[in-house]
């Protein structure tokens, strides 16, 4: 991703927090904007969907980091 889309990306974000959802990690739910304290949410994502999925997107990320940390290692 180049410099330009990354602050574009950056700027929508921080633009639109009401269209964007985030996981609650205490509850289990989806929500829509600031519908609860950071500290127990994760996010943004673009869709509801993906919201949904974010236990499985921070798995994976969390396995791929840690492969990228052992390899390093070696």
């Amino acid at each position: 991703m180049t410099g330009r889309i990354l602050r574009h990306k950056i700027k929508f974000m921080a633009e639109d927090t009401e269209h964007q959802f985030w996981y609650n990690m205490n509850t289990g739910a989806v929500e829509q904007g600031f519908e609860s304290p950071s500290i127990d949410r994760v996010g943004p994502f673009a869709t509801r969907d993906e919201a949904a999925h974010a236990l499985e997107k921070l798995r994976a990320n969390s396995a791929k980091w840690a492969e990228e940390d052992a390899a390093e290692d070696r």
